[in-house]
């Protein structure tokens, strides 16, 4: 088995955005610019849109992608992703690609399939890229990877981690919540327990590097904001706009 499967967990509760999945961007709804851009990776077998709200299912279903419904009582998009995962046997990765990501990079998701399949020994693969604007870095909402020499990850912080006793020689990496699993790996994983570090930092990830899992973490040039609010959402509308007037013929 080598085949990828992307799965993309989408709720309609947000305590900061509640319906962002449907949320209109220049006429279409948030979720379905990610499952677009998830169609252009190369390397995916399938695309899957995993909820547990029917009008997320009912408006995924017009727009023609393939849905899977789920538990209401999941914790996380993990344990969702795995929910369609335990049952998708014929897929030995799985691409868990966050609902919010509407400009996730086709590319991207190709690179983490091939980073698996090429190397055995990595369980999880995601990404991160240098901070655009270096004082986002000491924001606790924008997480920080920290990775040693051969691209293994160390820890995931909110903090702005490694300390800066010399900030000019310090390049912090923001860590983009993507994530590629074998599917064992990805089974496993929601079967821990949370451990303190992941309790600490609210971080998932960290669950993973507790339980000593092989997490390599891609870096690249740029990443992909998601869209947490909905002034998030109002200034991707105007940049998609612009994009949009400037394609068109004259």
């Amino acid at each position: 088995m080598n085949k990828a499967v992307g799965i993309i967990p989408a709720r309609w509760t947000s305590t900061r955005f509640p319906g962002k999945p449907l949320h209109l961007i220049v006429g279409k709804p948030l979720l379905q610019h990610v499952w677009e851009q998830c169609g252009k990776a190369k390397n995916l077998d399938s695309v899957i849109i995993a909820t547990e709200d029917m009008r997320i299912a009912e408006a995924a279903f017009d727009w023609g992608a393939e849905v899977a419904l789920t538990s209401p009582r999941h914790q996380s998009g993990t344990d969702r992703v795995a929910e369609v995962a335990r049952n998708a046997k014929q897929f030995a990765f799985v691409i868990d690609i966050q609902g919010d990501e509407p400009l996730i990079a086709p590319s991207l998701i190709d690179r983490l399939i091939e980073k698996l399949r090429s190397d055995r020994k990595i369980d999880i693969v995601t990404a991160a890229h240098p901070f655009e604007n270096p004082g986002d870095a000491f924001s606790p909402h924008q997480v920080k990877a920290i990775v040693d020499a051969r691209g293994r990850a160390l820890y995931f912080s909110r903090a702005a981690v490694p300390f800066p006793r010399n900030p000019a020689n310090i390049k912090y990496l923001r860590h983009q919540g993507i994530y590629g699993f074998r599917r064992d790996a990805l089974l496993q994983f929601v079967k821990w327990k949370r451990g303190p570090l992941e309790r600490a930092e609210s971080l998932e990830q960290l669950r993973a590097l507790e339980n000593g899992v092989n997490v390599h973490v891609l870096l690249t040039k740029h990443g992909s904001r998601g869209v947490d609010t909905p002034a998030d959402a109002e200034a991707l509308q105007q940049k998609l706009a612009r994009a949009q007037r400037r394609t068109r013929p004259r």
